[in-house]
Formats: C-alpha cells, structure tokens, sequence
C-alpha cells in the first residue's frame, strides 16, 4: 500500500488549516513545467492538496485530473475550484498511455521506499511517449517521520537517481536542489525531478 495511515490521518483531520496555509498560490514550478507540455494536453495530478495547482492546470488551457489519497483534501479542492477532483491513491493509479503530463509536487515524498518504484513505473505507463513528469522530494538518509508524525521516505538524490533509472525509458531533463520550510515549520534539502518518457 503506498498510503501511510497516519499520514491520510492527519491530511484529513487538518486539511482546513493546510489549505490555509498552501492553498492560495500554485506552485512557482508548476508553469515552466507546463511549458513543456503540448497545448491542450491531459495532465494528473498526484496529490492535488488544496486544488490551486489543478485549477491553474485548467487555466492554462490543459485537461487536468486531479487527484489524492485525502478524502478531505479532495472535498476542499472542489469546494474551492471545482475541479472534479477525485480519491486515488499513487498504487490505484491503473492508466496507460492516457496523460501528456503528470505532475506531483509534495506528494511522492510521502510514498514508502518500498512501494516507490512500483509507483513509479505506473506513472511510466500512464503518460504518453514523450510526456513529462514533475516530482518533489524531500531529501535525507533514511525513512522516517516529521514533528507533526507525517511519514517520509527521505531519499538522497543518488538513492533516487537509482530508482529513476531503473526504469528504461526515462530521459533526465532537469534536476535542482534547493531549501524550503514547510507545514511543521522546518527548513529541509528538497530537489525537483523532471523526466521525459523517450
């Protein structure tokens, strides 16, 4: 299962306050990502929060499906954007061949080390030859959980550079390590992966 169930817990049991706080601007990385897609293209979104990336997918003219594996989130996501957001968790995700786009930011962080690389090769199969894949990780040595008890897989960059490429097919576009806060107010190592299905 690649859902932690205290995670989905607290996702669920905060989500207003969440949304409160990430929910009002999308993500700075989000349009030079969608840049690279071909207008009008179909785009998942892992792990849609709060809905803003999925509405400003919209906005710019694409085809969005969004999805998490939060009730709550979901609910808030459409009560704010009407965006059709449905519950799917990253192993439910069944696709082939079906998004020129697949976009998650924040989200794949929270995936199990163990289950990462089968969900990996699901987001493989569902995008289109040539289609793009945005994910955020933070970075560390080992799994383990925040102050605010959300598990993470922690991963090095080499760790997951291992993972990526594992699976024939990936081109590397971009990689960029950075620092951020976020929710428990903790300043952390992340890094952007972007990757294209040859």
């Amino acid at each position: 299962m690649s859902a932690d169930r205290d995670t989905i817990a607290f996702y669920q049991a905060r989500a207003p306050h969440y949304v409160l706080k990430f929910g009002q601007a999308h993500s700075y990385q989000l349009d030079p990502f969608l840049d690279r897609l071909p207008a009008g293209g179909r785009i998942l979104e892992l792990g849609c929060g709060g809905g803003q990336d999925a509405a400003r997918i919209a906005v710019r003219g694409f085809t969005v499906d969004a999805t998490d594996g939060t009730p709550a989130m979901v609910k808030k996501a459409n009560e704010r954007w009407n965006i059709g957001a449905r519950v799917m968790r990253f192993d439910e995700l069944d696709a082939e061949a079906a998004y020129d786009g697949i976009w998650a930011h924040a989200s794949l962080l929270h995936c199990p080390r163990a289950v990462l690389p089968d969900v990996l090769a699901r987001i493989h199969r569902a995008l289109v030859p040539g289609g793009w894949f945005f994910a955020s990780y933070k970075l560390g040595e080992e799994e383990g959980r925040d102050s605010l008890g959300r598990f993470y897989n922690f991963p090095s960059a080499a760790w997951l550079a291992a993972q990526y490429a594992a699976l024939p097919g990936w081109e590397n576009a971009e990689a960029r390590e950075y620092t951020a806060g976020g929710f428990d107010n903790i300043t952390r190592d992340w890094i952007d992966l972007i990757v294209r299905k040859a």
